[in-house]
């Protein structure tokens, strides 16, 4: 055998070595020939022309899953909040994925996340803390159709987190801090108001019924005056003892309040009494 048939031989194995490609389960490969696009070789064993041919692209056909960065956005009030999210896509054409665009990880990465700004920044502070359902729809509906044209496919787009920055946290707590004392003045000034009124219903109540027993008890009076007449009608000495009665009573009340200091007593006073009924002294 001669040195040619050895050189040939080598060179038959190095090629067969080459041209042998074993595509493990969850990727696909790309194959050009000549440097333009061949096919596209599934997991397991393939023999390719390793003169004319090459592998120059292994891609992954398992879910993918992207990180969002964390960033600022501004919302539509003008406050600063951060937030970031997660996509998982999944390569759907291989083909256009690795010949549509440049890295398609990088482009999804950055389309997300301008979306993502542009979505929160249509929003108030409020809406954006509390809208995270609204937000992922919205955010996975715009980024879709574009990754279609790049071979790919949004299973789903995650909110991680999204809260206000650190001075508007600062702000808020503040803000927050000067309610709950508002609702504390305003408290405190309403039960202030209800026992103002409270207490003026309660002194317009007593005055109602101190009114009604000072009627009653002049209406009793009258009664009791009128019995007394009709009873003195023809009987001095009953209306005598009758108002003689009531007078010294009124006497004793005069004396023990405090306001009076000398109590004047007549001194005839049965004389005084009688002159009072309209009879005569007795002689």
């Amino acid at each position: 055998m001669t040195e040619l048939s050895f050189v040939l031989i080598f060179l038959a194995i190095i090629a067969i070595f080459k041209g042998v490609r074993i595509v493990p389960q969850g990727e696909e490969w790309v194959v050009e020939r000549l440097g333009k696009f061949a096919g596209v070789i599934t997991p397991g064993l393939h023999l390719i022309n390793p003169i004319v041919s090459k592998v120059s692209y292994k891609v992954t056909t398992k879910d993918i899953i992207l990180e969002i960065p964390e960033q600022e956005v501004i919302t539509a009030d003008n406050a600063v909040i951060l937030a970031n999210a997660v996509a998982f896509i999944k390569v759907s054409s291989i083909e256009r994925a690795v010949y549509g665009i440049e890295n398609f990880r990088e482009a999804m990465r950055n389309m997300v996340q301008t979306n993502l700004r542009s979505i929160i920044g249509g929003m108030e502070l409020n809406e954006a803390l509390t809208s995270r359902e609204r937000i992922k729809t919205e955010l996975k509906n715009a980024v879709a159709d574009e990754a279609l044209d790049w071979g790919l496919t949004v299973k789903s787009v995650e909110i991680q987190d999204i809260k206000p920055s650190m001075n508007m946290q600062d702000a808020m707590e503040k803000q927050a801090a000067a309610e709950r004392e508002r609702v504390a003045v305003v408290t405190e000034a309403e039960g202030a108001k209800e026992a103002l009124i409270l207490d003026a219903e309660a002194r317009l109540e007593a005055a109602r019924k101190d009114a009604e027993a000072q009627m009653v008890a002049a209406k009793a009076s009258g009664e009791s005056i009128k019995f007394i007449t009709e009873a003195a009608k023809g009987n001095d000495e009953s209306a005598t003892f009758l108002l003689g009665d009531r007078y010294i009573q009124a006497l004793q009340d005069m004396s023990q309040a405090n306001s009076s200091k000398v109590v004047v007593m007549p001194g005839d006073l049965v004389g005084a009494v009688r002159n009072m009924i309209g009879g005569k002294a007795a002689k």
